[in-house]
């Protein structure tokens, strides 16, 4: 089913070539001799990430898959400088990861609106001849090339940036507590997956507080391994502070499913079982307080519990301090983000459906393509 909600895209960037130096000579009357005079070349034109707070999602990247910077201009003569090449940027949300698409290897993370990174530099312009003239060589014929220009086919994936992240089996009444407690109104119904992809809700506390809060599709077992919707949203919460577990009270085995839902995360980053994590038992207006006291029992015993009713409004108030509490405390949440291993990127592209026939472009096809027409025929824009 189409969605607006992009949050993996692959495109290729190309920075601009540094423009080639002059090796001009000084023509003036009554100067025959008037010695070099050739102008440096421009520098070629960059490509910037550039953090904006005002896009959730990178829809706009995906129908905009070539970003060419500009090319340097030549140096002429009388000293004249060639032009700069026009410098590029890539807005992209808040919590957007770079990866190298031919190596898996991390390249940036951008997290903070307005935030600046050079994804890719210039070429140098060429040096024109008069710097080359000396004592010895006051004539000099030669100048230098530009810099060439760098080349690079990225993945760009959307982490969202919130303090809590909801974790749980589909239809574990997640969707039902953000609508219940945030300005967010998920889907909700009475059927597996209602959820198809992440919503984030801004969560209300006292004295005009409030921390975000981030659902993701209901993870099954074997998520980590590819099954369900999991491994496609799993990334959404390497970012929050804490992880709320929430299973229905009507669940065969608590305990259980817990170590399950742990076991999903471990397999796909061992590094969030270093976050601080709730438990919260859902859907307690089904049962009597006989049961919650049986069920009391059998509840993990390394982690804070509580039993909620999203539906009643049943502890709400005193999920809302345990989360607050939890997020206030001291901890290091530094995301280390890791390389994605080269044998499984092939297999992520194409489960992802960016596994796409991408057109490059040689140097010589970017020099032969001098209008608009010739470019539309190759399908790609016109390079600024």
């Amino acid at each position: 089913m189409e969605t607006n909600f992009i949050d993996y895209v692959k495109i290729v960037c190309r920075s601009g070539k540094g423009g080639r130096g002059s090796a001009h000579m000084h023509r003036a009357k009554y100067n025959p001799n008037g010695g070099p005079d050739g102008g440096d070349g421009g520098r070629g034109g960059n490509i910037y990430l550039r953090g904006n707070r005002n896009y959730w999602t990178l829809l706009h990247l995906r129908y905009d898959r070539h970003i060419f910077a500009g090319h340097g201009g030549n140096g002429s003569k009388n000293g004249s400088h060639g032009s700069d090449g026009e410098d590029r940027y890539i807005d992209v949300p808040c919590g957007t990861v770079v990866y190298n698409a031919d190596t898996g290897r991390y390249i940036c993370d951008v997290t903070t609106d307005g935030q600046l990174v050079m994804l890719l530099k210039g070429g140098r312009g060429g040096l024109g001849n008069r710097h080359f003239a000396t004592a010895t060589n006051q004539a000099p014929r030669y100048a230098q090339p530009g810099e060439p220009m760098q080349e690079l086919t990225v993945i760009m994936e959307l982490k969202m940036l919130a303090d809590v992240g909801l974790v749980g089996f589909p239809n574990a009444g997640k969707s039902t507590l953000v609508n219940a407690i945030s300005s967010a109104h998920p889907k909700i119904a009475g059927y597996p997956f209602t959820t198809l992809e992440p919503s984030v809700g801004v969560v209300s506390y006292r004295d005009n507080r409030s921390f975000v809060m981030a659902d993701i599709p209901g993870i099954i077992e074997g998520a980590s391994e590819g099954k369900g919707l999991g491994l496609r949203f799993l990334r959404h919460i390497e970012r929050n502070s804490v992880l709320l577990f929430m299973i229905p009270a009507d669940t065969d085995d608590i305990r259980h499913d817990y170590e399950v839902l742990l076991h999903e995360l471990a397999t796909y980053n061992p590094e969030m079982l270093a976050k601080r994590r709730l438990l919260a038992v859902t859907k307690t207006d089904i049962i009597d307080d006989e049961l919650m006291q049986m069920i009391a029992p059998t509840l993990p015993d390394d982690l804070p519990t509580i039993f909620i009713s999203a539906v009643t409004g049943f502890n709400i108030t005193e999920l809302k301090d345990m989360l607050w509490q939890a997020l206030d405390a001291d901890s290091d949440d530094t995301l280390v983000h890791r390389d994605k291993p080269i044998t499984t990127l092939h297999d992520e592209l194409e489960a992802e459906g960016e596994d796409l026939d991408i057109i490059y472009l040689d140097d010589d096809e970017i020099e032969e393509a001098e209008d608009l027409e010739d470019l539309e025929d190759l399908g790609l824009p016109r390079p600024t």
